[in-house]
């Protein structure tokens, strides 16, 4: 049977999840305006303005979610190679809450399909990706790993997708040496393939300071190189989502 995203999953998924960040929005604002309202003159005048703009960049966030994980179609995952060679062997990496592994699946059925789950409850200690594993069984025969040894074997693997889950990897140095592990888990002209969002202007006007949670282009150009990648392809599916696939630099090996 065919996976099926509801209308609404991606923006549900936010507020299931992340319902704590909401509350406190609100009962801010609440308890801002009663502050006000005490204080009077022109002291009201600052509480709608703050109000107005906390609830503008709340809803306006919400908004943008919708659009990029229920409206754009990039869980249809076409911004991914249409088919794969029949026997490929393929790994899909993830950080804890995985929604992309079934998709792979149905998108390449005659390949042989890995999931590797990196989460560590003593390093990811987000209250969001625990009520999201909770929410969300993990795909069948999922491994955990950790970053610094996924346990691929060198030279295995056809294609690695990391979909919205590098940058929970936040030390470098950590990162670098994730990639690097992936790198030489490629065979000949293996690739990995990205999504995930940047810390650049449209996010900012998205996620206000939630998008300092996201990393520069800079500095996964540093991770790239860093592991002996380079990027082969860049895109926004999205002006908010950046797809990119990488290949082994072999100028640096």
């Amino acid at each position: 049977m065919k996976t099926k995203r509801s209308p609404l999953q991606g923006v549900t998924n936010i507020l299931r999840f992340n319902w704590h960040f909401y509350l406190l929005a609100v009962a801010g604002v609440a308890a801002g305006m009663i502050f006000a309202v005490w204080l009077g003159s022109w002291w009201l005048i600052l509480g709608w303005c703050v109000a107005v703009v906390v609830l503008a960049t709340t809803v306006a966030s919400l908004i943008v979610s919708w659009y990029i994980y229920d409206y754009s179609g990039l869980y249809e995952l076409r911004w991914l190679p249409e088919s794969l060679p029949a026997g490929s062997s393929i790994v899909n990496i993830h950080a804890g809450f995985d929604e992309t592994s079934a998709l792979l699946a149905e998108r390449y059925p005659e390949a042989e399909l890995s999931v590797l789950d990196f989460y560590d409850p003593e390093l990811h200690t987000e209250v969001s990706i625990k009520r999201a594993r909770k929410a969300n069984p993990p795909y069948p025969g999922t491994r955990a790993v950790t970053t610094r040894n996924p346990g691929l074997g060198e030279a295995s693997v056809d294609a690695v997708f990391l979909i919205f889950a590098a940058h929970e990897v936040r030390d470098v140095e950590e990162r670098a040496r994730l990639f690097g592990h992936v790198r030489m888990s490629l065979k000949p002209g293996g690739r990995i393939f990205l999504a995930e969002h940047l810390r650049d202007r449209a996010n900012f006007l998205a996620y206000s300071l939630g998008a300092y949670h996201f990393l520069p282009l800079r500095e996964w150009h540093q991770t790239f190189s860093a592991g002996k990648l380079r990027v082969a392809n860049m895109r926004k599916y999205t002006p908010f989502v950046s797809t990119l696939t990488l290949e082994v630099d072999n100028q640096s090996t």
